[in-house]
């Protein structure tokens, strides 16, 4: 657990798993669960462990392996022989495990009810197998809408002279190439029907050989088409941009370079932004900013964090990894203060902007608290750092896939230090596990006394849980999957912890 790049190999979850049924047909497998990639996972008699695409859980089937390691195999669903109550028609004909199926959804084969139970099993999973943790309580899933959510989406571009058309749309499954998509129905109704027409936009300008992508952002009110190009576009192509942009009602950004170079082509007719009802904030942001995916189900995980955390008028909260200020301002509703940490400095800026907008906007009374954004990377914090940054009461932890191991260990750190578990000292070659002592005044720092992690990766969330729970003197009172990513593998969830008494 010490090593925060640690990577497990792919049975490594699955080694209690019972050897596969003797008494079966030879070549048939017994699907016991699904794996993170939405793989189903079987075991042969002789204990090998076969991951299978297209397979779900209790089902009975035949595979085609095409991949094999000592302790495991990977295999292609070629026949189901019981079929799993829970195998539903796929809402889309580009998914599947044919030739030239999009890769964009794992799970359209699943019931969703199934799809969120997955989940659940693979975050519990996660927490015991990685970290040792088992919540005292498992909350009930957030879901939404499963069709038409997917606000942000990054669509690759190519003109494929063979065929004589061009390709809008997410890349074919385990393969580099674009898949040939008419439709797309976890993007909004409006996006999808804009996919045919753009790939006649391309192929009718003058640079179609040269733009390799189209990012899509959509706010509440505003759809913006961010489109990069590897050649200075003619003023023909600019005016067929803007005639779709007319036509669609979307606002065209230009990318000649890298992510810093993006622009708008024209002056704006309004601005990218989406709400927080709940707390009366909107939040202006570019269409490369990060924001989540699914805005129907940000709110409502928004305003269940916020009720975990239960921030009072008297307490100070920092808010870690606070990007666009997605959680910092809504927390700014309900607490004394609030300090936002940020690794990216255009971020951090952003969020200042946001904070000034939305607390001009409101009245006497009711201002947001003082609130301070900071730009540092939290991927180097120490425990020297995390004391400077003062006491607060609460925090809200929401980090990149690459998980707070850091900011954990810091935690862990002092609070080893403090019960006297290690002993202090200079860290050498021969003895790296000693710690610092830690700096002076640090007995007038205090604990956060609640914790609530947001995590878009169940592993790494484990191993942070595992830090926090058994190295820094916290429970893990509760945790959940939120299902922002309908369809797919992708798992998002929550954990809260508190100081232990």
């Amino acid at each position: 657990m010490s090593d925060q790049n640690d990577k497990l190999s792919p049975d490594s979850n699955y080694v209690d798993m019972p050897a596969g049924d003797p008494s079966l047909p030879e070549g048939w497998l017994e699907v016991i669960s699904m794996d993170m990639e939405a793989k189903g996972v079987a075991r042969k008699p002789d204990g090998k462990v076969v991951f299978i695409d297209g397979a779900l859980p209790t089902e009975l089937v035949t595979a085609n392996v095409h991949r094999k390691k000592n302790n495991w195999e990977a295999a292609s669903l070629l026949e189901v022989k019981r079929e799993s109550s829970q195998r539903v028609q796929p809402g889309c004909h580009h998914f599947g495990l044919h030739e030239g199926a999009c890769g964009g959804c794992k799970m359209q084969h699943m019931h969703v009810s199934a799809q969120v139970a997955i989940k659940q099993r693979v975050l519990e999973d996660n927490l015991w197998h990685l970290g040792k943790v088992k919540p005292e309580t498992m909350m009930r899933p957030i879901e939404g809408p499963t069709w038409g959510y997917r606000f942000r989406a990054r669509l690759a571009v190519r003109y494929v002279i063979k065929k004589g058309k061009v390709l809008v749309g997410f890349h074919e499954r385990k393969s580099r190439y674009i898949a040939d998509m008419e439709t797309c129905k976890v993007l909004p109704p409006h996006v999808d029907a804009m996919l045919l027409p753009m790939r006649e936009l391309i192929a009718s300008m003058d640079a179609r050989e040269t733009c390799p992508q189209i990012e899509v952002a959509c706010g509440d009110h505003v759809t913006a088409l961010v489109l990069r190009h590897l050649e200075p576009l003619s003023d023909a192509d600019k005016q067929r941009l803007r005639d779709f942009g007319k036509q669609y009602d979307v606002q065209w950004w230009l990318q000649p370079k890298g992510p810093d170079t993006v622009h708008l082509m024209d002056a704006p007719t309004a601005q990218l932004s989406y709400s927080l009802p709940d707390f009366g904030i909107t939040m202006p942001f570019k269409p490369t900013d990060f924001t989540q995916v699914n805005p129907h189900i940000n709110r409502v995980l928004v305003s269940k964090a916020l009720r975990l955390l239960d921030a009072r008028k008297d307490e100070r909260v920092i808010d870690w990894f606070c990007g666009l200020g997605n959680f910092t301002l809504p927390i700014a509703t309900m607490a004394r203060e609030v300090l936002g940490i940020e690794g990216s400095d255009a971020l951090v800026q952003r969020s200042h902007e946001n904070y000034a907008a939305n607390n001009a906007q409101r009245v006497e009374g009711d201002k947001l608290a003082p609130t301070t954004f900071v730009g540092r990377n939290l991927f180097n914090m120490t425990p020297e750092l995390l004391m400077a940054d003062g006491n607060a009461d609460k925090w809200l932890v929401d980090p990149p896939r690459e998980g707070a191991f850091a900011l954990s260990k810091a935690l862990a750190d002092i609070h080893q230090i403090r019960i006297g578990a290690k002993q202090t000292g200079v860290a050498t070659e021969e003895q790296p596990d000693l710690l610092p002592p830690l700096p002076e005044g640090h007995e007038n720092w205090q604990f956060p006394k609640r914790i609530v992690y947001v995590s878009c990766n169940p592993a790494t969330l484990a191993r942070d849980a595992g830090l926090l729970v058994h190295q820094a003197g916290y429970r893990c009172v509760a945790a959940g999957v939120v299902n922002m990513f309908p369809h797919t593998a992708h798992v998002e969830s929550m954990a809260v912890f508190e100081r232990a008494e």
